[in-house]
């Protein structure tokens, strides 16, 4: 398992990223409206971005998606309109390794 310690030291809960709910919007922050996974048992899980982003804030949550060479960890950027959107370490503005990803069932 990933893990993935937060700014305030404390380990929070990891889950991978599987599957995206894609937005409607051209900028970067409009591009993905929900993140999704599988837990241990199977079950989905399911997190607006907005969610996903305070659990991130929070430390409650961190996440990340498996390429093809390694882990990369999602982060909170800021887009150039001041709004708060999820890409990973490795993109650019846009959030191209999430959108890369299929649409959550």
């Amino acid at each position: 398992m990933a893990e993935q310690t937060t700014r305030t030291g404390i380990l929070a809960s990891t889950h991978q990223v599987t599957c995206i709910e894609k937005g409607d919007g051209h900028n970067p922050y409009e591009r993905v409206r929900s993140i999704g996974g599988v837990n241990y048992d199977e079950t989905r899980w399911k997190l607006s971005q907005q969610e996903a982003i305070a659990g991130i804030e929070n430390d409650q949550w961190s996440f990340y998606v498996q390429t093809d060479n390694a882990l990369v960890w999602l982060i909170v950027a800021t887009s150039a309109q001041g709004y708060q959107y999820l890409k990973t370490k490795n993109d650019g503005e846009q959030p191209d390794t999430l959108l890369s990803l299929p649409e959550c069932p």
